[in-house]
């Protein structure tokens, strides 16, 4: 035998080895592997033609009432931000507040040295004592000359002198007592106190320091933390849903997980214009914030609630898939056979899809499980309808909110298929 019928010979060997390889393992017949007909595999392809179950999850169509809300960022904003300051000179004698304290009107904050002041006023006072003891001579003296007069014994002219000079001296004495007034002002300017409620941060001078009013630094920042503003922006396409719904319109500060709230406000100022560089207008809503959970300064998810959209159809939005010819759902009859049926969807966000036409209340819709199903497969529920519907439920008004495009939306409008994931 030549070594070319040699190297055919193995050659055709091989092919045969290779063909029976394929053929046993298309059967099942070869050890170790499963046959193709076998296991949950079964259902990758044509598993709606009777070849194999698709492990799903279900959930039902359910009626309820959903609230038309947009989500915005926002920044929380102290009612009253006061830097108190000096208004006289002089050295600074005492610090009367810890840093962080809460201080109440009028309480004190800080003393300067009143010792120049007190003895201007003192100057005043005793200013206004000796214009008043020259009044009183004036008055006895005029008294005089309107008895002489009468008798002719005085002229009208030293009459009328004399009348002048008391007028004169009264007008002193009433400018003393402004005098009185002004020192005493400026006695109390000394002592500086809190102009409002809230709290004191951190000190911006030390004892001893002299300080004028010119000063820009100033001794101390004094904000009001209750109650609190967030102000936050909205596209200017929302702006008529919220003017309809001004005056009612509950505002809710939302938690680091973007769903849980933890201050509900209210909405309490519209802004009077539209930024023109950006087409939003800004909104200012008003919190109570007993617990201090706003602070000013810091950013937070907001969601503003417009309406509640009341008993409605509503499906988890994982059953909710896209197809060309648009929105389908796949519905699990009573023997467990999926049906694909298209849909007219309204709002949706991560959560929950309003369901307009093409579903009834009470029909189970598949949730996960996609991939391998297709029209008139079996499957099989891994939870049952009752219990995922429940979870979703549950869940549903915690979920946070879509970013909004510009329109109200039920915490949102989704429409991209790559964002309807399983929370």
């Amino acid at each position: 035998m030549t070594r070319v019928s040699r190297r055919v010979l193995l050659a055709v060997g091989a092919l045969a080895l290779a063909a029976a390889l394929a053929w046993t393992y298309q059967t099942g017949r070869l050890p170790g592997f499963p046959a193709k007909d076998q296991g949950p595999v079964a259902g990758r392809s044509g598993g709606g033609r009777g070849e194999g179950t698709v492990t799903v999850t279900a959930a039902k169509a359910r009626l309820d009432d959903v609230p038309v809300t947009i989500d915005a960022v926002g920044t929380v904003q102290a009612l009253n931000t006061v830097t108190i300051r000096t208004q006289v000179d002089g050295r600074l004698m005492r610090l009367a507040f810890t840093e962080g304290q809460d201080v109440r009107k009028g309480d004190i904050l800080a003393e300067i040295d009143p010792a120049l002041y007190q003895a201007q006023y003192d100057q005043a006072v005793a200013k206004k004592a000796q214009d008043e003891a020259n009044l009183a001579n004036a008055r006895v003296d005029l008294a005089r000359y309107e008895r002489l007069l009468v008798g002719a014994y005085a002229s009208k002219q030293q009459h009328a002198t004399q009348k002048a000079s008391v007028a004169q001296l009264e007008a002193l004495v009433r400018a003393d007592k402004a005098a009185i007034d002004n020192a005493k002002t400026t006695l109390d300017y000394a002592t500086i106190r809190s102009p409002i409620d809230g709290r004191a941060g951190i000190r911006l001078v030390d004892v001893g320091n002299i300080l004028h009013p010119s000063d820009q630094t100033g001794i101390v920042v004094i904000t009001q933390l209750k109650p609190i503003y967030v102000v936050f922006t909205l596209p200017q396409q929302a702006l008529p849903a919220v003017q309809k719904a001004e005056g009612k319109a509950k505002v809710s500060a939302l938690g680091p997980d973007n769903a849980t709230p933890i201050e509900i406000g209210e909405l309490t100022v519209i802004d009077n214009q539209i930024d023109q560089q950006t087409g939003t207008v800004r909104l200012k809503a008003t919190f109570a914030n007993p617990n201090l959970a706003l602070w000013p300064g810091q950013f937070v998810n907001v969601r503003l609630m417009l309406d509640t959209m009341k008993n409605v159809l509503v499906a988890p939005s994982q059953a909710v898939q896209r197809g060309p010819n648009g929105a389908f759902v796949y519905v699990l009859g009573p023997d467990n056979i999926a049906k694909m049926r298209p849909v007219t969807t309204g709002r949706q966000d991560e959560t929950i899809a309003v369901v307009a036409s093409g579903l009834e209340p009470g029909e189970v819709v598949i949730t996960s499980g996609f991939s391998r199903l297709s029209d008139g497969a079996k499957a099989r529920v891994m939870d049952p309808p009752e219990t995922a519907n429940a979870e979703k439920s549950g869940g549903a008004e915690d979920e946070r909110s879509a970013p909004s495009d510009g329109a109200p939306r039920v915490r949102g409008d989704r429409t991209k298929r790559g964002d309807r994931t399983k929370r």
